[in-house]
């Protein structure tokens, strides 16, 4: 299907592109939920990479494929599609969920690198409205997040496509019979080049994705940034940002790594955070898992006071946090991933004010731990302290969030001594978020140090709400 730009502001240019600018609900909403949901969800073994792992000969996932399912020639990727069932599905109590979660927009995986959509494709039969589930997953949980006032964006892993089944090529398995072309193909090896019928192809599903769905955000994987795609990256951001002018809706693209110049587009950030504020918007995109993104049996999960801090040291840079959950295949979202997220929306229930519509403040913060910059690097670091401070500001009121709760109810904000520049008026007053009472404080050459009272508000983090004095 060949691809029309639609009139608008935006011309398939880089020199063009430049005129973008994120949508002010972007820069304001901070936290998001992913969805890693598909087939691969019904081996549960490994990670969402079963499916190409389970045909790369030697890995864990082969062998573990061939003792529970057979040889790949009898029992391919393809046959795990009648399991994956989403029998009890319900995209309102998953919206619900996401509300309570306190999340302000929500990005499923519409297609991931296993070629399986989870929308109704007109372009290929191996879609979840036409096998599985018989379903348009992506459809239905579009429409039940905007019900519950939330943004709603979709993810394309497709480009991974072009190599992701290679290691069937190998052996005698599935991936090669013609008659399943249209789930295993190209199947091509991994260091070549897509060619212009499969970058044609791309382009097509994802701008199809953009006028079935209406997404705000369209989420890239990695191999975007491959030299072939270059042409197709500029032709999508001008058809996607034409579309969403003439919708009027603010739209973005997310990025890896140098994908698409900085200002075209939101740079996203695996797994990683920044070491300092970014003058350009960003996004972190990590799991409440640290072994996988789609469901397995054995998941070693995050605290929920790890990703909030997470998300106050995000946001205190020019962030936001795009966290995933890896729903079974039967549509429910496991209990403990369920309990995190209401745990993230009791405590920003409380402190949602020092994050949603918040703005970096002078310096980002203060503290012993350093954060390793860059992707894959969120577990390369000690654990955040209550001796360190992310600061934020809304206006002339500025937040001191601590990142920890202190034994002792004392807190010391060394960035609002006295003797620095950083916060050269007088302050008026100093407030702790979800506590009506104002705290005891003082400030000298030190810092501001403040007294806790002996009830708190929250657990994992508090919130010092700073308000200057009128001139």
């Amino acid at each position: 299907m060949p691809v029309t730009l639609p009139d608008g502001p935006f011309e398939a240019t880089w020199e063009s592109l430049e005129y973008y600018t994120v949508p002010r609900w972007y820069l304001d909403a901070k936290f998001g939920i992913f969805i890693h949901w598909g087939v691969y969800s019904v081996p549960a073994f490994g990670n969402e990479w079963y499916p190409r792992n389970m045909y790369q000969q030697g890995s864990r996932e082969f062998q573990h494929h061939v003792e529970t399912y057979g040889p790949q020639s009898r029992f391919g990727y393809k046959d795990f599609i009648p399991r994956f069932t989403a029998e009890r599905f319900d995209p309102a109590a998953w919206a619900d969920l996401f509300c309570r979660a306190g999340a302000r927009y929500v990005v499923p995986v519409a297609e991931h690198h296993d070629g399986f959509a989870m929308y109704d494709c007109s372009l290929s039969d191996w879609c979840a409205a036409k096998m599985g589930p018989r379903r348009d997953i992506v459809g239905e949980l579009a429409t039940a997040v905007r019900e519950q006032g939330l943004v709603f964006g979709v993810s394309s892993h497709r480009a991974e496509h072009w190599w992701f089944f290679d290691g069937g090529m190998k052996f005698d398995s599935d991936v090669q019979d013609p008659r399943y072309a249209g789930l295993y193909g190209p199947a091509q090896p991994q260091g070549t080049q897509p060619d212009a019928e499969v970058l044609e192809d791309w382009l097509a599903r994802t701008c199809e994705l953009v006028d079935k769905y209406r997404p705000q955000v369209v989420w890239f994987d990695w191999w975007i940034e491959e030299p072939a795609f270059r042409p197709y990256l500029k032709r999508f951001a001008a058809y996607y940002y034409n579309r969403g002018a003439e919708w009027d809706l603010g739209v973005a693209i997310n990025y890896k790594n140098d994908a698409y110049p900085p200002s075209t587009a939101v740079l996203d950030i695996e797994r990683g955070q920044l070491s300092d504020i970014r003058a350009h918007f960003w996004q972190t995109d990590t799991s409440v898992s640290r072994n996988s993104w789609g469901y397995v049996v054995n998941q070693d999960y995050k605290t929920a006071a790890s990703i909030i801090h997470d998300l106050a040291d995000i946001v205190s840079k020019n962030g936001c946090l795009l966290l995933n959950i890896g729903p079974r295949p039967d549509g429910t979202i496991p209990e403990p991933e369920q309990d995190l997220l209401v745990e993230i929306g009791r405590w920003l229930e409380v402190n949602g004010e020092a994050i949603y519509g918040t703005r970096p403040w002078k310096v980002f913060g203060e503290g012993p731990t350093q954060v390793v910059a860059g992707a894959f690097s969120d577990t390369k670091r000690e654990a955040f302290t209550d001796e360190d401070v992310r600061f934020t500001t809304r206006g002339t009121t500025l937040y001191a969030i601590v990142l920890g709760v202190p034994e002792s109810r004392k807190v010391t904000v060394r960035s609002l001594s006295s003797l620095l520049t950083l916060y050269p008026g007088e302050i008026d007053e100093v407030a702790l978020l979800g506590q009506p009472v104002p705290l005891q404080w003082s400030r000298d050459e030190k810092g501001l140090t403040v007294t806790l009272p002996s009830d708190l508000p929250c657990e994992h983090a508090l919130v010092l709400k700073i308000t200057r004095k009128r001139d």
